[in-house]
């Protein structure tokens, strides 16, 4: 669990593929709140202007992410390729949403055994969004969600005449405020346009139909938003340019370094505040307990960067009777360590475009999340 322990497993990745490795993760553990976001692509910038050269031959990003912003995939796809000749995608778990719209921008996607893309159809969020009851937040609308309520009016229930049509849209927009359908309606065109893009970036002689049948079936024909995508689908049904056939010691590889980034992230445990404090202070109003969780974690051989929060939690007395747990955030931010010297030598890259020299960042360098 530790930035030196994985710097040996970046390597041999790097080798067997003749790449350099940037792993970026970010944390699948129950009840953390996180997701890819901008001020992730001007980390990457900091890790992408230590090669030596520019532009490299090959870059694989080890991507694991339930996804986030839709804008993200391509900034980081664009940034990409400014500094390599090709960029792949190697995914040893889930590159789910915004994740799979980024491997979409990828000259190959490596799928390990136990890899699942997902739709990359997005769900919006806004100030007009309708608010769940007894929690008081804004509840996210799935743009396909809306298109299959329209569809199910029409195509199963039978109802074609326009006025009745128009009664069915009156119902939805007493339950959603119009303009968070309109937003829903941009994000829908946005997402697509992306896609679009995206895939336009190494399918440059692909015309408008492949395109468009890719980000379609990406988009809307798997009807479900967490539905998983293996491997053999993403290749044979979705036409991915998946490889899905690893040697031994890239598949084994690819694991163990996906296995200490989720030991670090402490995925596989459920975050419990609440339970924490009610089993080690009997429910004392006052009681305190302080965390600090790791959200998104950006790696290379020769720079760990990391995203956290620390939290503190206590437990308030309202009224006889009720109890309630407020939550602090003391500090969040980035910050980045420099491998050990002798765990990083210089990269050995084919490409011999003149690029810009390598830079230190060993400084801790907060920014708001």
């Amino acid at each position: 669990m530790a930035f030196a322990n994985r710097i040996p497993l970046i390597q041999r990745i790097q080798e067997l593929r003749g790449s350099v490795v940037i792993c970026y993760l970010t944390s699948l553990r129950p009840n953390v709140p996180t997701a890819m976001a901008d001020d992730a692509v001007r980390v990457f910038f900091d890790h992408l202007l230590l090669l030596p050269t520019r532009p490299i031959e090959k870059l694989d990003v080890f991507l694991c992410s339930n996804g986030g912003s839709g804008t993200v995939p391509w900034r980081l796809a664009s940034l990409f390729r400014e500094f390599a000749k090709a960029f792949c995608v190697l995914v040893p778990y889930r590159a789910y949403s915004a994740a799979s719209l980024l491997a979409l921008g990828a000259d190959e996607i490596v799928m390990h055994p136990f890899a699942e893309l997902g739709p990359i159809d997005p769900t919006v969020s806004n100030e007009f969004n309708p608010v769940e009851q007894g929690t008081g937040r804004r509840l996210g609308i799935s743009v396909e969600d809306l298109r299959a309520y329209v569809d199910f009016v029409k195509s199963t229930v039978g109802i074609t005449h326009e006025d009745e049509l128009v009664k069915t849209i009156e119902i939805l927009a007493q339950k959603i405020h119009p303009l968070a359908i309109g937003n829903v309606e941009r994000f829908l065109l946005q997402s697509r346009m992306i896609a679009k893009k995206i895939l336009r970036t190494h399918m440059k002689d692909a015309d408008d139909h492949t395109l468009n049948d890719i980000v379609e079936n990406m988009a809307s024909k798997l009807y479900f938003h967490g539905h998983p995508i293996n491997r053999k689908e993403a290749k044979n049904d979705l036409r991915l340019k998946v490889l899905d056939e690893l040697p031994p010691g890239l598949e084994s590889c690819m694991w163990d370094l996906y296995k200490d980034f989720e030991a670090e992230f402490d995925n596989l445990a459920h975050f419990n505040p609440a339970a924490d404090l009610a089993r080690e202070t009997q429910m004392q109003p006052g009681a305190t307990r302080e965390y600090t969780l790791v959200h998104v974690m950006i790696e290379s051989d020769r720079l760990s960067s990391k995203q956290a929060t620390c939290r503190r939690f206590t437990l308030q007395s309202l009224q006889p009777g009720q109890q309630a747990i407020r939550e602090d955030i003391l500090s969040q931010g980035w910050t980045h360590s420099s491998a050990p010297v002798a765990e990083s030598p210089p990269l050995r890259l084919s490409s011999s475009a003149g690029g810009a020299p390598a830079r230190g960042t060993g400084r801790q360098e907060p920014t708001a999340s």
